[in-house]
């Protein structure tokens, strides 16, 4: 399984101030290593894989499969030894991507400020690139097919405001777990024993909502004091619930309207979209609604606004007509602005793997000093400070030990 990221490369200058030494890489990487951490929650619960050098771009995940207990149920018979069973393992494979960003720092700043320019900068792209782990762990999750939907719906544009996350859609997650037979966690951060238990990735808002019942459990009105996982923030019904501001949340890629279209043609004009919206009516097939009829995008020019239709359409479409895709929850019956839904993921033990950002071979500061890229800086006016993941992929290893809830949040 391939897992495909653009890969984030930015550049901002800093000017004012910086004496430099970059002799001390070794706490620049501890100082990113350490804010990426903070960063970490989705990618914290996964099994840990590293790669080592010059073993290729692809890291294999395993599993021990469950003995089927049919293998065991007949009776032994008297002398005589049965058959042995054999152990087995399910392996899934994800494809590592690399992720950097960087900060160009003039000769100016080298000579007249502090060293703490370059540890601020390490500490400020650990926290970017932890950001950029969890995006890509958190949707390697969110991608699963293990769905429920908040309500009793069965879809989720058919999700409304009042589909919220509660006590409820919970219990269904565990017994969903439990009847799939999904392991129990049983240590915390630090590998500390504690109660087995399943972990919920909320947003703050799916929070807000749950805590509002009654059977919520603080993580303060605990009856022993546990060791807890950072960020944890309360348990319910054996599931311990850990926060996230960067919980999946499907919102409404295409929400626009018509400019202008002629009669018989299959181009129509539209208003400016959001780089979500000109991604989405980029990929080929694209679907989307122009009033109440469904069309498939050809082709799409995000500087014009262009969207060529794969069939013409007769009659001119009034100015002003909504164009909007269906990706998101119910629509407004007369914006057909779609509503946000968050996906809150409930999980056991082993149920995705991830490469561990946690060793220093895979998160690391780059540093140059001004003067040290030759002919391209001719009179030593810039260097860098950079950071980069230079490996990692996150992915599913068993899609029914993950339960994806979909559900709306209150305003």
């Amino acid at each position: 399984m391939s897992n495909t990221q653009t890969t984030l490369s930015t550049a901002a200058s800093l000017t004012g101030g910086g004496q430099a030494t970059y002799l001390n890489k070794t706490f620049y990487d501890k100082k990113l290593l350490e804010t990426a951490r903070t960063r970490l929650v989705f990618a914290k619960f996964g099994q840990k894989r590293s790669i080592p050098k010059n073993m290729g771009k692809r890291v294999e995940f395993r599993r021990y499969d469950l003995f089927l207990p049919e293998a065991a149920a007949a009776p032994l018979q008297e002398g005589i030894t049965p058959e042995g069973q054999s152990l087995s393992q399910s392996r899934v494979e994800a494809e590592v991507e690399q992720y950097g960003a960087y900060i160009e720092i003039s000769d100016v700043l080298e000579a007249t400020s502090y060293d703490e320019v370059v540890s601020d900068s390490a500490e400020l792209l650990g926290e970017q690139l932890g950001t950029v782990v969890e995006w890509v762990t958190r949707d390697a999750l969110s991608s699963g097919t293990n769905l429920q939907y908040a309500g009793g719906k069965t879809a989720r544009l058919q999700i409304g405001a009042g589909d919220k996350l509660t006590v409820n859609e919970i219990r269904k997650a565990v017994r969903t777990l439990k009847k799939a037979k999904a392991r129990l966690f049983t240590t915390d951060d630090a590998g500390n024993g504690r109660k087995p238990h399943f972990i919920c990735i909320c947003s703050p808002e799916a929070t807000y909502d749950l805590q509002s019942d009654s059977l919520w459990q603080d993580v303060s009105k605990y009856s022993n004091a546990e060791q807890i996982y950072s960020g944890e923030i309360g348990r319910l019904f054996g599931v311990v619930f850990v926060e996230s501001t960067e919980a999946k949340v499907f919102t409404q890629s295409v929400h626009t309207t018509v400019a202008s279209h002629t009669a018989g043609s299959s181009d129509v004009v539209i208003g400016a979209l959001s780089q979500k919206g000109d991604a989405y009516l980029s990929q080929s097939g694209a679907k989307v609604k122009i009033g109440t009829t469904e069309h498939t995008v050809s082709a799409y020019n995000a500087k014009t606004g262009k969207l060529t239709l794969s069939a013409a359409v007769s009659t001119q479409i009034t100015e002003g007509t909504a164009v909007y895709s269906e990706d998101a929850g119910s629509l407004d019956a007369s914006t057909k602005a779609g509503l946000d839904v968050h996906a809150t993921l409930v999980f056991g033990a082993d149920a995705y793997g991830v490469v561990d950002v946690m060793q220093l071979g895979c998160l690391s500061t780059i540093i140059k000093r001004p003067g040290s890229s030759g002919a391209l800086d001719p009179l030593d006016q810039r260097g860098t400070v950079g950071a980069k993941v230079a490996a990692f992929a996150a992915t599913i290893l068993n899609q029914l030990w993950v339960v994806r809830i979909e559900h709306a949040v209150s305003a």
